[in-house]
């Protein structure tokens, strides 16, 4: 992300994240909070971790991503919003040129790895990797936009199951999903909208499958080879949105009341960077441990150049710095290097988390079908 794109978010999020000025401690500044949620996202620390980082305690940096979420969900809620217009027409034109007229997007699912949950009946959520994660079901175009988002169920429901959840298929049943004029083809074939999605999901109207199987025809052959490509688009959605916001990229401890709204709250992100072109570097989440494996790496400037990861490093500092410098009544020491920094005391740790508020919860369940921005 570069400065410009964080400084764009804190102006529109900060009516909302703007704290009230008591007799008692200094109040988190919108920067800070959500300079300390998009870090806890990106880089998929533990909150013990990533707060030590910024100088607050572990309740204030629940708060703070709690708050952020709400927020951006606010705030930003178009950006996950069905395809109309000027973009509708660019989308249709990509799906076309790809050879499916009136295709207007692609859909898969992706599994959000979490540790075993104390407070559900963790068989729920063990999916066929035997591993435990919730489900999500995005929709995404060939620019890698995501207009649609449904997240929260258990891993171990199938497909079909959660397509028919979705308000998704409730739409598309009553004809509200694809409301253009049906693309005349050749031989007088009426092609009304529709989405390709994979085997795993139930052949309709408006949902095209491959034909799959062993002894196909060479024009069966042909057609599932062209929609596996261009429903690759899905795959490298899911691999710039989980390389950037890592935190959803491996298994972590997480609260499945919040975890569903988090991960809209990542999609409107992911969309936010694509329209102001911030690019992405797979090849960046790969490095080489000490006995030369090869393996994803866990830095979370791997989507910044160099210079913006600079600025990132300074904010961070100077945030943590100046919450530190409030807590401790301004008292500071210098260092080696000639850079000033606070004189925490031994007992600031307890004195930041006493008195912290505690987060609230939220819906289990999220579910942005895609209202017509």
């Amino acid at each position: 992300m570069s400065p410009r794109v964080f400084r764009e978010i804190i102006e529109n999020l900060s009516p909302i994240l703007q704290r009230r000025v008591t007799f008692y401690r200094e109040p988190l500044q919108p920067d800070q909070i959500v300079a300390y949620a998009l870090y806890r996202w990106a880089s998929g620390k533990t909150y013990e971790s990533s707060s030590c980082n910024f100088g607050i305690g572990r309740a204030s940096g629940l708060v703070a991503v709690r708050d952020v979420t709400a927020a951006l969900l606010s705030v930003y809620r178009e950006k996950v919003a069905w395809p109309t217009g000027v973009r509708k027409a660019i989308v249709l034109r990509a799906f076309a040129d790809k050879g499916f007229p009136n295709c207007h997007e692609c859909i898969d699912r992706t599994h959000i790895y979490v540790d075993k949950l104390a407070n559900a009946p963790a068989e729920d959520y063990y999916d066929r990797k035997r591993r435990f994660s919730v489900v999500a079901q995005v929709v995404v175009d060939l620019d890698l936009r995501i207009p649609d988002v449904f997240v929260g169920y258990p891993g171990s429901c199938h497909d079909v199951r959660i397509i028919h959840l979705s308000t998704l298929w409730s739409r598309a049943a009553a004809g509200e999903l694809f409301t253009g004029p049906p693309v005349l083809l050749s031989f007088q074939v009426q092609m009304n909208g529709y989405l390709l999605a994979d085997n795993g999901y139930p052949p309709s109207e408006w949902m095209v499958v491959p034909f799959g199987g062993v002894a196909q025809h060479p024009l069966e052959s042909r057609f599932d080879s062209k929609q596996k490509t261009a429903r690759g688009a899905v795959e490298r959605a899911f691999g710039r949105l989980k390389g950037m916001w890592r935190l959803f990229l491996g298994s972590h401890k997480t609260n499945m009341e919040t975890l569903p709204q988090q991960f809209v709250a990542v999609c409107i992100l992911h969309n936010i960077l694509i329209d102001a072109d911030i690019p992405f570097d797979k090849n960046l989440l790969w490095e080489v441990d000490a006995n030369g494996v090869h393996r994803a790496g866990g830095a979370n400037d791997a989507t910044m150049t160099a210079e913006d990861a600079a600025w990132w490093q300074e904010l961070r500092a100077a945030l943590m710095e100046e919450r530190l410098t409030a807590a401790v009544g301004g008292s500071s020491v210098r260092r080696d290097d000639g850079r000033s920094t606070c004189a925490m005391p031994s007992n600031f740790q307890s004195t930041v988390r006493d008195g912290e508020r505690r987060a609230t919860v939220m819906p289990r369940s999220a579910n942005y079908q895609g209202a017509a921005a």
